[in-house]
């Protein structure tokens, strides 16, 4: 057991009931506080745990980390430092922080190194050269292929033999709390017989995880399912906004394109492997068997708790989804394998998405186009409005977390408020 993971832990910092970020969590981030310069961070409770700082008074001088690793704007230069000193960092922060304060203690320094997390800018944590999303949920694969091609036989011919995925947009990948601005762009309406350049009239969320590379590899090298992990370093929450009407027409044949580019919202917490271990679950029984490159053995996936609520400009919020991460078909080792089978090269600070997670009943579907059955059932709101696909004024916001013996290691929040379509 890593020891930050210890579930007897407990905090000097004040942690609530409830809260996303125990010391049994320690997700790792970036901060600036008001007119200061970016800096590495974790999460503890209602604070910020600002690494330069404890840095600076040597709390991580024996683990051999040059100090202005942690004074940097993403995380990416920390975490190529690799598994076993970032581990040392997570293990070194939980006895900074535990409350026995018999190791390190740092709690005359609070007033230095704790910043509230109402008053720090949390930042787009990574620098994500490369982003590609996968398409690993039976039910939405099953979902949408019923809606749009037949009930009897939904799923295409290649679904269940390998992981669908596509390469998407890195640059437009923004962190919770920026603004969503609706798109515009061809779309074909019900039997209409010209297309036309407009706003979409079906935005919609899309309610994923994401995984964070931690290494490189070489142009030609292959990641297999057993090594997978090693090259994971962490997750966190993606809501990857897809436009619906501007998706359907433009994607036969080559796939998704302005009708996902334009934005997807990602929380600015990594949740380590590490913390997530008490949730290990296996996944759904695969037939027919797999290929060989793609079959991994142990428990290979995460009891995470997923949730979607849609908030107004004015009025109460809804809550209009709760999924869970262990629905996925196609687990994070098997897409890796897949994403590197060709040769493809990884980097670090990469991000791998999940696809919409929707699960078995319609309460836990993952986006708008399933939730209203490609807007034929219109979700009532609190305000007495309905809700087919989101509208401009509102927020999407995604929660996620596991839980178990009485600790919750949480994700935060992806949250995102659509803003009208630019003239």
């Amino acid at each position: 057991m890593f020891r930050a993971n210890n579930p007897t832990l407990k905090s000097w910092v004040n942690v609530p009931a409830g809260n996303d970020f125990p010391i049994q969590n320690l997700p790792f981030g970036v901060y600036r506080a008001e007119g200061g310069e970016p800096h590495l961070c974790v999460a503890i409770g209602e604070h910020v745990a600002d690494l330069y700082v404890l840095s600076e008074h040597g709390f991580f001088d024996d683990l051999a980390i040059e100090r202005n690793i942690f004074r940097q704007p993403v995380l990416n230069d920390f975490i190529a430092l690799g598994k076993d000193k970032t581990r040392a960092v997570r293990n070194r922060l939980s006895e900074i922080l535990d409350d026995d304060l018999e190791t390190w203690d740092a709690s005359e320094l609070a007033p230095f190194f704790l910043i509230p997390q109402a008053s720090a800018e949390l930042l787009l944590p990574l620098h994500i050269g490369d982003y590609t999303d996968f398409y690993s949920s039976r039910e939405h694969a099953s979902n949408v292929g019923a809606m749009f091609r037949s009930a009897e036989n939904p799923l295409l011919p290649n679904w269940l033999h390998l992981p669908v995925g596509y390469h998407g947009r890195a640059s437009s990948i923004v962190v919770s709390g920026t603004p969503v601005r609706r798109p515009k762009g061809q779309l074909m309406a019900d039997g209409a017989e010209q297309p036309v350049y407009e706003p979409t009239r079906q935005l919609d969320f899309e309610l994923e995880m994401a995984f964070v590379i931690g290494k490189n590899t070489e142009l030609g090298q292959t990641v297999s399912t057993a090594e997978a992990e090693d090259y994971i370093f962490g997750m966190l929450l993606f809501n990857d906004w897809s436009a619906r009407d501007i998706q359907r027409w433009e994607y036969v044949p080559l796939g998704p394109f302005l009708g996902k580019n334009f934005a997807s919202t990602v929380s600015p917490w990594v949740v380590t492997l590490d913390a997530l271990e008490p949730f290990r679950v296996d996944g759904p029984k695969q037939e027919p068997e797999v290929l060989p490159y793609l079959q991994c053995t142990g428990a290979r996936g995460f009891d995470l708790q997923l949730e979607v609520h849609i908030a107004p400009e004015t009025g109460a919020a809804k809550q209009v989804c709760h999924s869970n991460f262990k629905y996925l078909y196609w687990n994070m080792c098997q897409q890796l394998a897949h994403h590197t089978s060709n040769g493809c090269n990884i980097r670090t600070g990469d991000l791998c998405a999940s696809g919409t997670i929707s699960g078995p009943t319609p309460d836990s579907f993952g986006s708008m186009l399933e939730i209203s059955w490609k807007g034929t059932r219109p979700v009532a709101m609190p305000d007495g409005s309905e809700r087919r696909f989101i509208e401009d004024g509102d927020t999407v916001v995604m929660r996620g977390w596991g839980e178990k013996d009485g600790i919750r290691i949480g994700f935060g929040e992806a949250r995102g408020k659509v803003i009208p379509s630019s003239i």
